[in-house]
């Protein structure tokens, strides 16, 4: 096949069949560690899901400046602690040429318009959610489901954003119901957390 032909073929998304409920769940997984998976799969059960996409991200516009291992030694990384066979590892963000969360989003909204997608970030995303680029339109694009995480529980439901969306919030038994949920509606979970942290991880590895 000609080079140009290969470059107009679409990025590659993971398998899913036609109606399924996919969480997507964005980062630079630098490193991915046990608590990437522990929200996962809490998502997973409580959401009632077929499967979670971790969209490992080229970088990250709001971390600019920290180091950040290549892409491929990242994916590598997040495959090997997924483990999971609902767990895909994709890196569609970089084969698109996208940069922020709402482009992401837009783009595999119109890939898989069959698909129920839902957002999935932890309760320190939302607490600066506000800072992300248009977070007021990805929370009309798609549902976003909230998990606990330490030091952030109170934090992150009186961020500006927490604040913004709290007429959209579902009780918390509601879950299952979020990815047939017209957004904005978003949930915050609550369960056992981790006090584990990629900056945590990085910050040990340069202490030795």
């Amino acid at each position: 096949m000609p080079v140009s032909r290969m470059r107009m073929l679409p990025p590659l998304l993971p398998p899913a069949g036609d109606g399924q409920r996919i969480g997507l769940f964005g980062g630079s997984f630098n490193p991915p560690h046990e608590g990437h998976r522990h929200v996962t799969l809490l998502a997973l059960a409580r959401l009632q899901l077929d499967a979670v996409w971790w969209l490992v991200t080229p970088g990250n516009p709001l971390k600019a400046g920290h180091e950040i291992e290549p892409l491929s030694q990242r994916m590598q990384a997040a495959r090997a602690c997924a483990a999971h066979p609902r767990i895909a590892v994709s890196d569609v963000e970089a084969q698109a040429g996208l940069r922020y969360t709402i482009d992401i989003l837009h783009y595999l909204k119109k890939r898989r318009p069959d698909l129920a997608f839902v957002w999935i970030m932890g309760a320190d995303g939302l607490t600066h959610f506000h800072r992300w680029r248009n977070w007021r339109d990805i929370a009309r694009v798609m549902p976003i489901c909230v998990v606990d995480r330490p030091d952030h529980s109170r934090a992150a439901t009186a961020s500006i954003a927490g604040q913004a969306l709290a007429r959209y919030r579902l009780r918390e038994e509601a879950a299952p119901r979020l990815p047939a949920t017209l957004p904005p509606a978003w949930v915050f979970l609550h369960g056992p957390r981790l006090p584990i942290s990629s900056t945590q991880i990085r910050a040990r590895d340069a202490d030795g």
